[in-house]
Formats: C-alpha cells, sequence, structure tokens
C-alpha cells in the first residue's frame, strides 16, 4: 500500500483522539470550568452535530478544489479548534471550539475515502479505506488512554495541546507524501451532487449505515455499567476490557475491507449478521466473565467490520457527481447511528426492560439494517463490482 495512505491514517489517528478523549477528562472539564457533568457531556453531543452539519457542507464548498488541498485545509481547521480548546477560557467558548473543530471531521473521512480509493488498483479500494479507518482505531486503543492519562495529569488544556501537536504533525505528512491529483476534480454543481445524493441505492445505503451503527452504540455507550452490575466486573477491570473492545476494532476494521474486495455484497450481509447475533448473544454472556470479556472482543470486531463495505458501497453508488458529497453523508451517518443508539439504549434502561436486555435490543437495529440493505440490493439494477480509479 502506497505511503499516502498511511499519511490519510495519521490524520485518521488525531480526529479519533479529538473525537472520543473528553469522555475520560468530563470530570476536569466540568471540575475546572464550573458545569456540571450532564453540561460537560454535552461537549460530546455538540461534536457530534459538528460532525453532522460540517460533513455535507464543507465537502459541497470545496466540491471543485484539489482534494489534496481539501485535506490540508481540514486538517488546518482541526489542528486550530484542537489549539482553540486547550486555550478556552469559558464552557462556551470550549463548546464553540469542539463545534469548529467538529466540522473537519466528516469532510476528512468523506473526501479522504474518495482519495484513498484513487492511490490503489480497484480490487484493493476497500482495504485502502480500512487502511484510513485503522487510524480512528488505534486512537481508541493508544490515542484516547494516553490523552486521558495526560489530561488527568497535567490537566485536560495539556490533551488538546497534545492533538494540536498530531494535527501539525498529519498536516506535515498529508503535505509530503499524498500526491496532488494530475486531473481536476470532476466539474460539478450543488444540482449534479443533490441528484446523485438522492439515489435510492445511496439514500438506502446511508440507513443501513446509521441501523447497524445505532446497534453498536446502543450497547457499547453502557458497556460499563452493564460490565459491573450484571457480569460483576470491579472498577479497574473496566479500562482493560475496553482496550479488548478497541483491539476487535482493528481487526474487525481490516477483515470488513479484505471482505469487501473479494465481494462487497457478501460482505456488506456477513458484517451485518455477524454483527446481529453478536449483539443478541451478548445478552447471555454478560453472565459469565470469561464469556463477556470475548463478545467485548466479538462486538468491537463485527462493528468496525461493516465500516469498509458500507463505505464502499455509498462510494459507488454515488459513482461520479457527488461521490466525495455521498461519502461524508456517509460519516455523518454513522455519527447519527452513534447519536440515536445511545439515546435509545438509554430508553431501554430507564423504561424499558432494563440493562440486561439491552443487547437484545441492539441487536434489533443490525437486523433492520439487513432488511434496508436487501431492499438497496434489490434496486440496484448494476452488479456491486469495484469501480475502477
Amino acid at each position: 500500500m502506497p505511503l499516502a495512505l498511511y499519511a490519510l491514517t495519521v490524520g485518521a489517528f488525531g480526529i479519533g483522539v479529538t473525537e472520543f478523549v473528553i469522555m475520560g477528562l468530563l470530570l476536569d472539564v466540568g471540575k475546572d470550568l464550573g458545569v456540571s457533568i450532564a453540561s460537560a457531556g454535552l461537549l460530546i453531543s455538540g461534536y457530534a452535530l459538528g460532525v453532522v452539519f460540517g460533513a455535507p457542507v464543507l465537502t459541497a464548498m470545496t466540491a471543485r478544489w484539489p482534494r489534496k488541498i481539501v485535506l490540508l485545509g481540514l486538517m488546518a481547521i482541526f489542528t486550530l479548534g484542537n489549539l482553540a480548546c486547550a486555550l478556552a477560557p469559558s464552557y462556551e467558548a470550549l463548546m464553540a471550539a469542539r463545534l469548529f473543530t467538529a466540522l473537519a471531521h466528516g469532510a476528512f473521512f468523506g473526501v479522504g475515502s474518495v482519495v484513498a480509493t484513487k492511490l490503489v488498483p480497484a480490487d484493493k479500494q476497500a482495504s485502502a479505506i480500512a487502511i484510513m479507518f485503522t487510524g480512528l482505531t488505534v486512537a481508541n486503543i493508544i490515542g484516547v488512554p494516553f490523552g486521558t492519562w495526560l489530561g488527568q495529569s497535567y490537566g485536560w488544556r495539556a490533551t488538546f495541546f497534545a492533538v494540536a501537536i498530531v494535527g501539525v504533525a498529519a498536516l506535515t505528512i498529508i503535505a509530503l507524501f499524498v500526491p496532488s491529483e494530475k486531473d481536476a476534480p470532476e466539474a460539478s454543481d450543488w444540482r449534479a451532487d443533490l441528484r446523485a445524493m438522492l439515489r435510492p441505492a445511496v439514500l438506502i445505503g446511508l440507513l443501513t449505515t446509521v441501523l447497524g451503527y445505532a446497534g453498536v452504540f446502543a450497547l457499547f455507550t453502557y458497556i460499563a455499567p452493564a460490565l459491573k452490575d450484571i457480569t460483576g466486573f470491579s472498577d479497574a477491570a473496566i479500562s482493560p476490557i475496553l482496550l479488548v473492545f478497541g483491539a476487535g476494532l482493528v481487526v474487525g476494521n481490516l477483515a470488513g475491507g479484505r471482505l469487501a474486495d473479494k465481494n462487497l455484497k457478501s460482505a456488506l450481509y456477513v458484517t451485518l449478521i455477524a454483527l446481529t447475533l453478536t449483539l443478541g448473544l451478548m445478552t447471555f454472556a454478560l453472565d459469565n466473565k470469561i464469556a463477556a470479556v470475548i463478545f467485548v472482543f466479538l462486538i468491537g470486531a463485527a462493528g468496525f467490520a461493516t465500516v469498509a463495505p458500507l463505505q464502499i458501497w455509498v462510494l459507488q453508488k454515488a459513482v461520479g457527481a457527488g461521490q466525495s458529497l455521498a461519502s461524508s453523508f456517509n460519516i455523518a451517518a454513522f455519527n447519527l447511528g452513534n447519536a440515536l443508539g445511545a439515546w435509545l439504549g438509554g430508553v431501554v434502561i430507564t423504561s424499558g426492560p432494563g440493562l440486561g436486555y439491552l443487547p437484545l435490543a441492539a441487536a434489533g437495529f443490525p437486523l433492520l439494517a439487513l432488511g434496508s440493505l436487501a431492499w438497496g440490493l434489490s434496486l440496484a439494477r448494476k452488479p456491486l463490482a469495484p469501480q475502477t480509479a
């Protein structure tokens, strides 16, 4: 694989740390800025909304720009945003800085996915996307724990200064290794992009993404209380178990890319079926510590195995005008699924059958995703063959 792919991976790593590290620093941020934990938690929701809004808007605004320039601009936004977070004098300023930083998230992964597919032969495109997303998975294993430790040891602002340095490094590496395009991006206007976005196969692909990831985060958001209250793990055991989840993300991400390169249709079905089964069976695994840890790994693997297949499907169905926009919308769909799953998971716990039935309820989402997938494939008139670069 070309070095340019790994340059994209560095950018994805920094973005992943920025998105998730705040979860481990909520107490520190709340205490320092004089706000409640609930208010500090809105920094997570605010970031997600920034991703959903920024992905399509920035992608559409930069549609005619050379993609390397777009990536460099997005990393500049990311770097400046994290610097603003580190220097924020108030909660309101920190929220604004988080929203500003989030604007780069979806557009970077959306445009980066298109660039990644242009760097490799047609039969390696899904694996190329998976390699870029490996930065996001490694961020959960290494970057987030280190960033949490750094913030707890030297103040939460130190973490954002460190992530800004990662942004500078990513900006430099992308400038050095990502090649400039020989030809300018295909000329289009927002009408052409919108027509591409409104293709049934694209819309159904986005729906499938939302439903699949809603299942992952309906459970993962509340995995710590489930492991403590039902399985009986101590507080000290939760962090190592979450590292197991992160390892599953890496394995599943790369496996999903390879499966999609071989047969996209099969990869879509296999990964969503695997996610449905692992979530459902987690209901019974929670009663046994060894089984629970194994299934935490499997859920991470099954959940992220869907990423590359879903991303390449949306890219292929929006081929030509609107490809970058559709790709960015799919990143927004992942984040929308995260928010939807977390909300409905809370409903199951507080107003439904309770925490013990959460995995079974979560399994319903990828089951619905399988239905939307079957619908989308039935509408597709062309076979899901890899797109030529």
